[in-house]
């Protein structure tokens, strides 16, 4: 964070009235108070004297120029991910803040703290469908099935202190998730004296402890327990504190769907992840088990396994059910016990349940667990690039605190099966990815992650669809730096020529019919020589070591570009495997 920012525990002084000046500048002052140092946005006319405003107060709080508005807020959904602080994107009305939607509503369904900003219509103008005119209040619809948290208008300068600390408070509190502001032209240029407001910090919510009692009683009773963890708020002591929890009763710990960095994957106690792809002896145990304790996920579809690995509404399982916000908990399942708790709390929560009494009665239930997680990671050799092998190269040889990220595709598999995150109580947050299952996310993710921690090396790996979607946030890195101080910004494109989730999905139900899901791709290491990057193409599993240690070594942003056979994007045995079994179904009507 900058020196102009406010950091947790400062405090402004007493709010005293000050010169007037324009509404955009108000803005900008009052998003220093929040200590927001970074904007990411595509300018607009729309919001012309916040620009200024950044102009004011530049060396203290900067303006991220990106060059499409859906990577503007993938950044800065990746920066909230990053910082647990709302990341603030900014945008103009209409179209820019239509692009801006996917990575709202991504914010929306990772749970993650975000602000947007949207310059809006004059007040004369509005309600005749002016030019670029929209209601946001109806486009993002605040609800549970909505885009944002909450979505207002500002129709007084003098209220915009009042509602940025409100939409920081509301992107903060409970389950995190994105809010949107629109902010008229008129009030933009509006001249006011409003004083802006202090810090926003959310409030702390612990369980009652008659509902601690009734969990260890639960757990003492258990043969087969389990620990999902994951959800957005966690933090580095938290989880430090489940790792003592579940050393302490030696407990099988999954991570939810692309949340694999809230316990280390490296831990004795680790047993995979449960989302896309699931191991199926995980799947299995997960069906198997007495009692789930669910902790900070949402238990999604995707966790789940469509609402299958736990029975909805009614799970056979004893289900412990742990979230900090109050309307997630039996929105889905009937848990038997349900819990309101800041993930931030989870020391004391923890804490509160104590040791067991006597040696826990499962430690063969757990033994199994983690050996079934060692299996998972051995493969079977492919030719002529092994991207088993590619991943577990990155991991042997990228620095322990490196951040990685990736968007949607087959692709995204091989890194959460083979890469082992360490956890968030040893080095911070690692793994930056859209459980949207959001496509073009992981190249703008990693720019922000650079930008953002630029001590760290940053690793992304996008599919060959997937990158493109938002490809040209290659010249924001550029532009901006990420990479050249000290750490390497890394993007690796997996390039089999096909949308391969789609033709994985198209064999599994129309064998041998193909349509639609084939790509013609440019040649990506010219392409980002070309924003000047530096690049190498690699096409045999034994040259990718060579090429990531000089990216590795490189003091500038680099482009690996990885040309495989179509039928690897989810490896030919696994492809085969489809097929067969499609026929085969199709033979029988």
């Amino acid at each position: 964070m900058s020196p102009g920012g406010l950091a947790a525990g400062q405090v402004l002084p007493p709010a005293t009235p000050l010169h007037p000046r324009q509404g955009g500048h108000v803005i900008v002052e009052a998003l220093l108070a929040q200590g927001v140092d970074t904007v990411f946005g595509v300018p607009g006319e729309s919001f012309l004297a916040a620009l200024d405003g950044f102009h004011v107060h530049q060396g203290r709080i900067r303006f991220i120029a990106c060059r499409q508005e859906g990577g503007a807020a993938f950044m800065a959904e990746a920066h909230g991910k990053l910082t647990g602080r709302p990341g603030v994107c900014m945008v103009t009305r209409g179209p820019g803040a239509s692009n801006a939607s996917i990575g709202i509503h991504a914010a929306f369904q990772d749970s993650t703290p975000m602000v947007v900003i949207v310059g809006q219509v004059g007040s004369e103008f509005r309600d005749r469908e002016a030019f670029q005119e929209l209601d946001y209040r109806q486009f993002f619809g605040p609800g549970t099935l909505g885009m944002a948290k909450w979505a207002a208008e500002v129709g007084d300068a003098d209220r915009l202190p009042e509602y940025i600390a409100r939409a920081f408070h509301t992107a903060l509190q409970g389950r995190p998730g994105p809010v949107v502001l629109a902010v008229p032209e008129d009030v933009m240029f509006g001249l006011t004296d409003a004083p802006v407001l202090p810090r926003v910090e959310p409030a702390r919510t612990v369980p009652a402890a008659s509902d601690l009692a009734r969990w260890r009683a639960l757990l003492e009773t258990a043969q087969r327990p389990l620990v999902i963890a994951g959800g957005s708020g966690w933090t580095q002591a938290s989880a430090l504190s489940l790792q003592a929890f579940a050393q302490a009763w030696n407990l099988p710990v999954s991570c939810g769907l692309r949340f694999q960095d809230t316990f280390d994957n490296r831990h004795p106690l680790y047993v995979g992840d449960a989302g896309i792809g699931i191991n199926p002896a995980l799947a299995e145990r997960i069906r198997q088990a007495d009692l789930v304790m669910a902790l900070g996920v949402r238990l999604g579809e995707m966790t789940t396994g469509g609402y299958t690995l736990l029975q909805a509404p009614q799970p056979h399982q004893r289900l412990v059910h742990l979230h900090a916000g109050a309307e997630e908990l039996g929105r889905v399942y009937a848990a038997d016990v349900l819990l309101q708790a800041s993930l931030s709390c989870m020391d004391e929560v923890l804490a509160a349940l104590g040791t067991p009494g006597h040696a826990p009665a499962w430690s063969a239930w757990t033994e199994s667990a983690v050996a079934d997680y060692a299996r998972n990671r051995e493969h079977v050799p492919v030719q002529p690039m092994d991207m088993a092998v590619v991943v577990k190269t990155i991991e042997r040889l990228a620095p322990q605190d490196t951040v990685y990220t990736n968007g949607a595709g087959n692709f995204s598999g091989w890194l959460h099966r083979y890469l082992r995150y360490p956890g968030l109580a040893q080095v911070g947050k690692t793994q930056l990815a859209p459980t949207s299952g959001a496509m073009g996310y992981g190249l703008p993710a990693a720019v922000a992650a650079s930008l953002t921690q630029p001590s760290r090396v940053v690793i992304n790996l996008a599919g060959d669809g997937d990158f493109l979607m938002n490809g040209q946030e290659l010249a924001t890195a550029t532009g901006y730096g990420a990479g050249q101080h000290g750490a390497a910004l890394i993007s690796i494109v997996v390039d089999n020529g096909s949308y391969g989730t789609i033709r994985m999905h198209q064999e599994r139900e129309y064998p041998g019919r193909v349509s639609g899901s084939d790509l013609y791709n440019p040649d990506f290491a010219a392409l980002a020589r070309a924003y000047g990057w530096a690049a190498d193409t690699v096409e045999r599993t034994e040259d990718f070591e060579p090429a990531l240690v000089r990216a590795l070594q490189h003091r500038g942003p680099t482009l690996i570009h990885l040309k495989l056979p179509t039928d690897v994007s989810t490896s030919r045995t696994t492809l085969q495997a489809i097929r067969a079994a499609a026929l085969k179904r199709h033979a029988q009507g």
